[in-house]
């Protein structure tokens, strides 16, 4: 049995362009991985396989690889940074043990580092901080250290002074030894010295070293006493007290360095190794029943315990469906049968292989603790728990934020209709924030999706990997509906055709419910009236009827039913009248209750330099947007908005002829809000033009 405490299981996250993929790529050659480092801008890149990636110079889909550094195992995946593919971070996380928060020097705690900790904290992974490009111009170690406290409220541990900066940086200060590690040749990471530290850097190192020592300390009340008392903790009792508090999440050791001058990132593996937990260390997974509830049941990470795992990633390559699974327990060997607790069939393993980016290696048999990928699983998607058939259990599932945006696509000829259905549905199995669905008027094909960039790259995609040309129309908003205001009412479903008939009424209050509270149902029938039976029928035909609103089709949300009476036949009535009923309720009762279209609103994040701060606001407004704060940086301002998806789009043209191209920005879902009365009737009129268009058809 592989001894787990040599595990570690790291994700590497950080805003776009921060250095990510730079820095699994310094990992992969300082452990021996691969021979010689590839460039994100010269698209090669290990982990940045697709073409796409390649051609933009950003990541899209994680990358899983393992590598081994001091006999520890490493299995390291590489996630997105841009805010359209947040999902990949918040599935990698959801497996991990552990994690490296990768920050620019110079760029600081952008927007993207915020969704990405505040996905860490969520899933409760403990993290080291590397902070990157300390070459660059601009760049701050102690700037960005303050900007994880302050902006992300976190507690940074810092291990390290950096030696120099911008041109000048040359390695760093290890705060508990006291020595510095120096590179001075750039194109080798594996060359340094180890040798005493700057004098001039002296009494800084002595001030950090004490904040580290005392915050460390806090971890073990007999060595703080005794380090009052005036007595020198070793450095082995630091080290213990640094992995108590990391894996607890009290603070997060914190480095620097330049993983493209290849500096400092020895210091950042020592650390992954000495500080994150081993899968035995963090908090087992809650096991859950059928209905989505904890069972009060963990899968214990024990390659002796029964078999549980959860697989976290579709990727289709040329080889077929490859699946990526972490094992949490039991041993998986190859050829043996799963039970997929979400659809209740059982799949066979065919062949387990280990990643390397796009290569494999193949394995006889995987444990509890590794990530590895299954090939020859059907019908398993993101989410879904595989287990021993004997001994079923189901893990936590994944909970996925909805679309926010849709473009219509139709292929350019007809023999590629068929082709574009099978390339859409291996898409959606890969990416559960991908939406697809025909339009029932138009039968247009609509892709829905988390941003114009993700939208963009799936029909990139489709074009390349698939070899499908379509036609893309413009992109549309997803808009919601709900209600104002509140209604009594009652209906009466009556049908007379020979033989037995239907019957079904009932009276009830609709009410608009609080933002976000989605659609409730309540029964307050007594004496009979309804019998309880049909009452499941009555609250799934009003739930039935939600996907279409009265204003313009769209879902309706946020909304409370009440069943407060009713009548029915012994003879006619039926779950189907009483279903039958409630759907025309629905129908009947939405005009009255004072609808209102609600549109998405984007929280926007706009980095501009200086001088063009006026001009940014100013189009900001135009767009509807409500400005939050300004925050001034080294290099520029970070203006914080609330926008309408409607307004945005195209925006990033805009700000970049208004900026000199010199502007940034990101923006993520942030709320529905009700759409002023002059863009709702837009809206509805848009809407039924091209229903009347679709019917013409």
């Amino acid at each position: 049995m592989t001894d787990l405490s040599k595990y570690r299981n790291i994700g590497i996250f950080a805003h776009v362009d921060a250095g990510k993929t730079t820095t699994t790529e310094r990992i992969l050659k300082l452990t021996g991985k691969i021979h010689k480092s590839g460039e994100v801008h010269d698209g090669e890149a290990t982990t940045d396989f697709m073409e796409q990636e390649q051609e933009r110079g950003i990541t899209i889909q994680s990358a899983a690889t393992s590598c081994f550094w001091k006999d520890y195992r490493m299995n390291i995946i590489d996630t997105p940074g841009h805010v359209d593919f947040t999902i990949e971070v918040y599935r990698s996380l959801k497996v991990l043990d552990g994690g490296v928060g990768v920050f620019c020097g110079s760029g600081g705690v952008e927007p993207q580092s915020e969704t990405n900790w505040r996905y860490a904290n969520d899933s409760e992974v403990a993290r080291v901080i590397f902070i990157n490009k300390l070459d660059r111009i601009g760049a701050d170690f102690y700037r960005v250290v303050g900007q994880i406290e302050d902006v992300l409220g976190a507690n940074p541990l810092v291990m390290v002074l950096p030696i120099g900066i911008e041109d000048e940086f040359v390695g760093a200060v290890d705060l508990l030894t006291r020595k510095a590690w120096v590179w001075n040749d750039i194109n080798d990471a594996s060359k340094f010295e180890i040798q005493e530290p700057p004098e001039d850097m002296a009494d800084a190192i002595e001030e950090w070293r004490e904040k580290l020592i005392e915050k460390a300390l806090d971890q073990d009340d007999d060595l703080m006493e005794k380090y009052l008392d005036g007595e020198e903790p070793s450095i082995e009792d630091v080290k213990v007290c640094i992995r108590k508090g990391t894996i607890a999440l009290d603070f997060f050791p914190t480095y620097c360095g330049s993983a493209f001058k290849n500096k400092c990132v020895q210091m950042v593996l020592d650390a992954v190794i000495d500080y994150l937990p081993d899968p035995t260390e963090v908090k087992p997974q809650p096991e859950v029943d059928l209905e989505g509830n904890e069972s009060g049941e963990f899968a214990i990470v024990d390659p002796e315990g029964p078999f549980r795992a959860l697989a976290f990633k579709i990727m289709d390559d040329r080889f077929g469906a490859l699946t990526f699974i972490r094992v949490y327990s039991g041993t998986l060997n190859k050829g043996t049968t799963v039970l997929n607790t979400y659809t209740g069939k059982t799949e066979r393993i065919g062949r387990i292989v280990e990643m390397h980016a796009e290569e494999r290696i193949e394995l006889d048999k995987a444990q509890a603790g590794d990530i590895v990928a299954a090939i020859g699983l059907k019908n398993v998607q993101t989410g879904h728990t595989l287990c021993d058939p004997d001994n079923p259990a189901t893990l936590e599932p994944m909970v996925f934020p909805a679309p926010v945006i849709s473009i219509a696509i139709s292929p350019k000829d007809k023999g590629a209709s068929e082709k574009m259905g099978v390339a859409l549905g291996k898409m959606i199995k890969e990416d559960p924030s991908f939406h697809v669905e025909t339009d029932q008027d138009s039968g247009e094909t609509i892709l829905k999706g988390m941003g114009e960039l993700h939208l963009d790259i799936k029909v990139d995609i489709l074009k390349r990997t698939h070899g499908v040309e379509v036609s893309v129309g413009s992109p549309q908003v997803a808009y919601r509906e709900t209600i104002t205001k509140t209604l009594e009412d009652s209906y009466t479903h009556k049908k007379q055709s020979g033989g037995s008939g239907q019957y079904g009424k009932i009276d009830y209050i609709l009410e608009p419910g609080e933002p976000g509270s989605g659609y409730e149902f309540e029964s307050k029938v007594t004496g009979g009236n309804v019998p309880k039976e049909f009452w499941p029928a009555i609250k799934g035909g009003f739930e039935k009827s939600m996907d279409k609103g009265v204003l313009a089709g769209f879902p309706c949300l946020d909304f409370k039913v009440t069943l407060v009476d009713g009548a029915f036949h012994a003879v006619d009535s039926s779950a189907i009248a009483f279903e039958l009923a409630a759907k025309a309720a629905y129908r009947q009762s939405l005009p009255k209750a004072g609808p209102q279209l609600m549109e998405p609103i984007m929280k926007v994040d706009v980095f501009t330099p200086d001088d063009h701060v006026g001009d940014v606001i100013g189009d900001l407004n135009r767009r509807r947007g409500m400005i939050k704060s300004q925050d001034a940086g080294t290099t520029g301002v970070r203006i914080k908005a609330e926008c309408p998806l409607s307004e945005m789009f195209g925006y990033i043209g805009t700000l970049r002829t208004i900026t000199s191209g010199r502007g940034q920005f990101s923006m993520e879902f942030l709320q529905y809000n009700p759409c002023p009365k002059n863009v709702a009737e837009e809206v509805i009129a848009e809407v039924k033009a091209r229903d009347e268009e679709a019917k013409k058809k």
